[in-house]
Parts: C-alpha cells; structure tokens; sequence
C-alpha cells in the first residue's frame, strides 16, 4: 500500500511517499480502508523527535493519528464491529500510520463515524476531541457553574473544547488573533481576549480550570488568574512525573521530566493549586460519547483546509504554521 513514511528524525525532511506492507491484522483489530486523516501538530513534534524520549518510534515509521473510512476485515475477537460499518478512531500510540491508504487499529479504540459527518469532518475529530474530553471532563471534571480558559480558541484543540465546555455549562474565556474573533464567539466564548492587543493575565482572574496550549511564559501567567484549588492542565508541557509514571519511562526519563517540570509544579502548590500534564490517549468509549454529542448538534467540525493526499507533506507545512482555523484533514479516498 502507499504510505508517507520517516526513516529517521528530522525538521527539514519531508516524509517521503512510498510502499510499504499492508498491517498485519491482530485477533481484536480491525482493517479499516483509510478515506480521510487529520494532521496533528503532534505529528510534526514526533517526526522532528521531539518526544523521543517518551515516547521512542522503530523506523520506518508511518505518521498520522485521525482516521476515518470503512471496516475491510475483522479480527476473530473482534465484537462490535462488522465489515463495512463507517467508522473513525485515533489510533493508540506505537500503533499509528493513518498517512497510508490502510491501517489496523483495535477495536477498543474505534468508534462508529458520527452519521451527520462526512469522512472528512468526521477525520478532524479525534485527537482534539479525546483531548478536549480527557482534559475538561475526565481530569478537571468541569462543572456547569465554573470558569475555564482555554488558550488558543481557534485551533484545532481550542475550537472543540470551547464547544464542550458551552455544553457542560461552563463560562468560557479564549485567547485568539483579531481576524477570528467572531469565529470563537460562534463556537460560544464568552469572553475573548485578542492576544495581539491585550493580557489574559490582565483579564482574567479567579478561573476554576485552565486549558494551556501556549508557551512556558503563558503557562507562568495561567498560574495566576486561577482561584485556590484550580487546575492547570497543560497539552505542550512540561510533562510531569505523574505522566512519566504512567508510560512507564527509564528512570533518567523521569529525572530530566522531575527537574523540567519543578518550577511549575512548585508555583502551583504554593498557590494552592493543582498542575497536570495531559498527553492525550486512545479510548473508543470516549469517542462514542462524542458522537452523541456531535449527533446532537451540541458539537459541530470546525475544518480549515482538505488537501488531497498527495498533498500530505504540504499540509504538515501547513499545520506547522500555526494559523489554521480548526482542523487541516488529507483526502485519500
């Protein structure tokens, strides 16, 4: 099959299309024949070896972690699926490769597509859904009543968070440039900041949950406009002892992680607060409740650009920018 592959990492070197083996298919996998897949910045900090040393890849490796297309075969123990159910997954780490025409994934990870969705939306949903989901309600447990700010309203990240937290209830407060203020006012922000013009930390204060997605100077300052007992959960760093713990990492791993991360984690007990490094997961149980969600209408895609999937290393470039509003999905069928 045809696949965008690494065989070392690198910045500067563009993945590079060629063939490679059909999976192997695992008793509790299931085949899924790849229509659409999301581009993460999570690919592009894993291609550069950003995260090598939590989480270390075999080359050649086949990027991509949102998929959506049609079950092809079934492993024997395979249970809650059948042979073409449409349906869209975000793979498990070490499991990745949705830049390829097929992919095995197991069947706790997929999910049946939302049926309001085409492939392609339904492509941009899994990575930042699982994130929004696993921050917001599984670690912070955000209640309707509360104050969250999440950083970055109209990423690929920001633009579903925003519309879950609306849904629990929650006030909401972003941070966006000029041109898409009205677009994360749509998706139901409360109050927004222009980043170029004004301080979150200026505006905001007394916040029960941060969502940080920014640099280290925007996680020192989201320290500060939560109230006593608050969260800080972080997607970009640094990680934490807790997560290092959970993957199982070498000692000397948790080490660099325990003095990466003192600062923060020192600030936030002496405020009285908790911090939290959240490295988003596979879970096909979650993705299911999202679905609900977007069937419901209480959630809706927000998509910048589809590229066809020839077009894979451009739309990584793209990605890379960080001005996409929304998602930025390749087309390969």
């Amino acid at each position: 099959m045809k696949a965008f592959v690494i065989d070392r990492y690198g910045k500067k070197e563009p993945m590079r299309l060629g063939d490679v083996p059909e999976p192997v298919l695992r008793d509790d996998d299931v085949l899924i024949d790849i229509h659409a897949a999301g581009i993460n910045l999570l690919d592009s900090k894993i291609k550069s070896g950003e995260f090598k040393l939590i989480l270390p890849y075999r080359m050649p490796l086949v990027l991509g972690h949102d998929v959506a297309g049609i079950v092809t075969h079934v492993g024997s123990r395979v249970r809650h699926f059948k042979v073409g159910d449409e349906v869209y997954a975000r793979p498990r780490d070490q499991r990745v490769g949705t830049f390829a025409q097929c992919i095995a994934v197991n069947e706790n990870d997929v999910a049946l597509k939302p049926n309001n969705l085409t492939m392609e939306e339904a492509a941009s949903i899994p990575l930042v859904g699982l994130t929004a989901w696993q921050a917001l309600i599984e670690s912070a447990q955000l209640k309707k009543g509360q104050k969250v700010f999440i950083q970055a309203g109209s990423g690929g990240v920001g633009t579903f968070a925003i519309q879950l937290a609306k849904h629990v209830g929650a006030t909401v407060a972003t941070t966006t440039s000029t041109a898409n203020i009205d677009l994360v006012k749509g998706l139901g922000a409360d109050v927004v900041i222009d980043y170029k013009k004004d301080d979150f930390e200026k505006m905001l204060q007394n916040y029960d949950v941060v969502l940080h997605s920014q640099d280290a100077t925007a996680l020192k300052k989201s320290l500060r406009v939560l109230k006593s007992g608050g969260t800080l959960l972080s997607i970009s760093g640094p990680p934490d002892p807790a997560f290092v713990k959970g993957i199982g990492a070498p000692w000397f791993v948790s080490l660099i992680v325990r003095l990466l991360s003192s600062g923060v984690r020192k600030e936030a007990t002496h405020r009285g607060l908790r911090y939290a490094f959240l490295f988003m997961r596979a879970n096909g149980q979650q993705l299911r409740e999202i679905t609900r969600l977007i069937e419901a209408g209480a959630i809706r895609p927000v998509m910048d650009r589809v590229f066809p999937f020839e077009s894979t290393n451009e739309a990584l470039a793209y990605v890379e920018k960080g001005r996409a509003k929304g998602k930025v999905v390749v087309k390969i069928k």
